[in-house]
């Protein structure tokens, strides 16, 4: 069945960095948008950034653009997302899911298939 399993988390000083994974398995990866979205304790969720299948064209919200880069590695059916320069506004639990990757507003979740995420705590 379709998973996708969110990893890399962890404390990290402000200004530091994290490389979270998305690993999926139980689809063809490389025939899906993927999306990273974060949610942070009484916020909405966010999507924070996303890349297409086959262009592999990226959207990045405004808050993360040139901080964050998204990336994919097919052949290990893995989603990757480099975080560097966190800010504590980064602080929340990231998550993956198959989406439509929109140029302008960015990841449009496709279906219900969720990881359980990964937990990202920027502080000094």
């Amino acid at each position: 069945q379709v998973q996708l399993v969110e990893s890399g988390g962890g404390l990290v000083q402000p200004g530091g960095s994290l490389r979270l994974s998305c690993a999926a398995s139980g689809f063809t990866l490389d025939s899906y948008a993927i999306g990273w979205f974060r949610q942070a304790p009484g916020k909405e969720r966010e999507g924070v950034s996303c890349i297409r299948s086959v262009t592999n064209s990226t959207y990045y919200a405004g808050s993360v653009k040139g901080r964050f880069t998204i990336s994919r590695d097919n052949a290990k059916n893995t989603v990757y997302l480099q975080m560097n320069s966190l800010k504590p506004e980064d602080t929340a639990v990231y998550y993956c899911a198959r989406v439509i990757c929109r140029r302008v507003s960015g990841p449009d979740v496709l279906d219900d298939y969720w990881g359980q995420g990964t937990q990202v705590t920027v502080s000094s």
